[in-house]
């Protein structure tokens, strides 16, 4: 394949995560406050919609890492693909919790094994160049700054302009540029090649669980914090009384930075070998955390998205990386799987911790405080990983 070709793969499979996560998990961020109006939630019900996805990310993880190296990582990622988008076009069909509850389930379910299985191909491309492949990694996880970037503005002003009670739009307009998305991804997943066996001898390799417990628990505590900073950050500009424009822009910057932030770290994601690259993103995903409760004017919150924008998905590029580095190429896809399962896990206990939180204080700023603090925890865990070695 060609470095030409190469490139235009990745640009297809990052479509993965620009309709998975920019569509199917962050949008709601930008959809809540419209929901929670109409709907009249608590804060604790609005989070629960996320911990929802999540649950169902944390199945879809689990699926992913018993069946990738079965059924390939080009068939989970279609797989997963088709029923997010099935999921997001059928979230604009129902007003009960319950069963937009279950949507969201479905859309997790479908949105980890494109994530896992697109991180695993993406791994295969340039293997003979460590710079063109961690870059080649951070392209396609950046790919959901596009699906950020494409909601950025759109919503706030469609909501503004039509009402909150018409979110159900919003979702069906995800579905129908998801589904638009679908047949290039395809392509681009069908055009990879599969992982290398696992040896000559059929002995398959097992991941050395303990020795990446630093990592593990860091990215627990990514998942952990992140999502709470994501799902209540609209609500808590409104709760400053910030208009919409600024919430686009916001967003907006926040997209592009997560566009731009492979070229921002690709040398230190070229040159980490332990968990280096996994405690620097973390720490500045957190510190974009802080800064808007520090500097909370439009000049702060606009800082805030910027940082943590182009910090927070080279959170999951630096474990992909660190997975590329230490391990038989059999393993990238199970690595990659155990990650995300283990980031699952705090996935689901943050928007609803975070929105109990919020209800209790009265706001959201103390939550997505917390959020910020368990990052900082977190950059010192993935500081504390060492490299492995790999093995061949």
């Amino acid at each position: 394949m060609s470095a030409a070709r190469d490139w235009l793969v990745i640009g297809g499979l990052a479509l993965g995560p620009a309709v998975t996560n920019g569509f199917a998990r962050f949008a709601y961020g930008q959809i809540l406050p419209a929901m929670r109006d109409d709907l009249g939630w608590s804060y604790a019900e609005a989070g629960w919609l996320n911990t929802a996805n999540a649950i169902g990310y944390l199945l879809g993880a689990l699926l992913a890492l018993a069946l990738i190296g079965r059924v390939g990582a080009r068939r989970l990622f279609i797989f997963g693909m088709a029923l997010t988008t099935a999921s997001l076009i059928a979230s604009a069909l129902t007003r009960d919790l319950w069963a937009l509850s279950a949507w969201r389930i479905a859309a997790g379910v479908g949105g980890a094994p494109v994530f896992i299985a697109g991180g695993a191909m993406a791994s295969t491309l340039f293997a003979n160049d460590k710079a063109k492949n961690a870059l080649a990694i951070a392209v396609y996880f950046g790919g959901g700054g596009l699906g950020m970037v494409a909601t950025g503005a759109p919503v706030p002003f469609f909501l503004e302009t039509a009402g909150g009670a018409y979110w159900p739009m919003v979702w069906l307009g995800l579905g129908a540029a998801s589904a638009l998305a679908f047949l290039p991804s395809a392509l681009a997943a069908l055009a990879t090649r599969p992982p290398k066996p696992t040896d000559a001898g059929g002995v398959k390799p097992r991941l050395p669980v303990l020795a990446m417990a630093p990592a593990l628990a860091a990215y627990f505590c990514f998942g952990l914090g992140y999502v709470v900073y994501l799902t209540f950050f609209i609500a808590w500009m409104r709760e400053g009384g910030e208009r919409e424009a600024l919430e686009a822009a916001a967003w907006t910057v926040m997209g592009v930075a997560v566009m731009a932030s492979p070229f921002i770290w690709k040398r230190a994601l070229a040159r980490a070998e332990g968990g280096g690259a996994i405690a620097l993103t973390s720490l500045a995903t957190g510190s974009g955390i802080v800064l808007a409760l520090i500097w909370p004017t439009a000049e702060g919150i606009m800082a805030s998205t910027l940082l943590f924008g182009a910090s927070f998905f080279m959170v999951p590029t630096s474990t992909t990386t660190f997975g590329r580095k230490n391990l038989p190429e059999a393993l990238w896809g199970p690595s990659l799987a155990l990650f995300t399962t283990i980031f699952s896990l705090g996935q689901i206990i943050g928007p609803v911790a975070g929105g109990a939180i919020s209800d209790w204080s009265g706001g959201t700023t103390e939550g997505i405080a917390a959020g910020g603090a368990i990052l900082f925890l977190g950059a010192g865990l993935g500081a504390m990983q060492r490299a492995l070695g790999r093995r061949s």
